[in-house]
């Protein structure tokens, strides 16, 4: 049976996993310092914390299920006390690709992260509907890289990920330096600025006298059939009139350059923001 030591278990991520972890046959010893995350694992789980020494004894996986900017300093804190041939996994790339994690070349370091459930998906359940951030009943997709450590720890890597995200569909084997393009750059920069720009944009037609139920259920229909249309989840194709109007709405819109934001040096500057 694989041990797994999991940090942070208390926090949002860590009690995500620690629950999907009771259905594997992961033993798992659970670490975390707050008195209110110790109750809240306590209170949802039913499982108690222990003393990071005690977690790490013989732990082959180190999962840090801990926010980006503690990355660096729990990192560092418990890394004399991995074994050698461990595998630390982290759930996001930013801390790693900002290179917060210490030298340690006999240890693995593996990054797991989830796509969420997609827009278009067969979930026919009401707990799969509306599970919108995955790891309850509905369906994802999950990427990992593998950033160090021989080829063989990944599969270990990707097993713990599939457990903690379950149920997933997919997944996909991508670089660190990839998983920074998914994520700030694709995901975050790209995907929520634009959709805080539509949301703004719904506002602004209610302010100009649209009823705002009408507004809204005109922009989220509109969305869906757009966007099955635009990645070829169905067969189709804008009208004349909606190709005319995106012609003149992208140049208002967007910078000639925006595609800057996947640059390497872009990349990097926003996930030393983040961190």
């Amino acid at each position: 049976m694989t041990k797994i030591a999991l940090f942070g278990a208390g926090g949002k991520m860590g009690v995500r996993s620690a629950r999907n972890l009771l259905n594997t046959d992961f033993d798992v010893a659970h670490v975390e310092i707050s008195e209110a995350g110790q109750k809240r694992l306590k209170d949802e789980i039913g499982k108690d914390c222990v003393p990071a020494e005690e977690a790490l004894k013989g732990a082959e996986v180190v999962l840090l299920a801990v926010p980006d900017t503690a990355i660096k300093a729990v990192s560092h804190a418990i890394i004399d006390k991995v074994d050698p041939g461990a595998v630390v996994i982290c759930l996001d790339a930013a801390g790693p690709f900002a290179g917060h994690l210490p030298t340690r070349e006999d240890v693995s370091y593996f990054i797991t992260h989830p796509c969420h459930p997609p827009i278009f998906n067969d979930e026919n359940t009401p707990e799969g509907r509306n599970d919108h951030f995955g790891g309850i009943a509905a369906k994802q997709g999950i990427v990992n890289a593998l950033m160090q450590g021989p080829d063989e720890h990944y599969a270990l890597g990707e097993a713990v990920g599939k457990a903690i995200y379950a149920p997933v569909i997919r997944s996909h084997r991508v670089t660190v330096d990839q998983m920074a393009l998914l994520e700030p750059g694709l995901s975050e920069t790209v995907c929520a600025s634009l959709l805080l720009v539509m949301k703004d944009a719904m506002d602004e037609v209610v302010a100009r006298g649209v009823p705002e139920a009408a507004a809204r259920d005109f922009l989220l229909g509109h969305m869906n059939i757009l966007a099955a249309v635009t990645f070829g989840h169905i067969d189709g194709v804008f009208s004349d009139a909606c190709y005319k109007a995106i012609e003149n709405g992208t140049p208002m819109l967007m910078k000639d350059d925006w595609k800057r934001v996947f640059e390497p040096e872009e990349i990097a500057a926003s996930i030393q923001r983040i961190t």
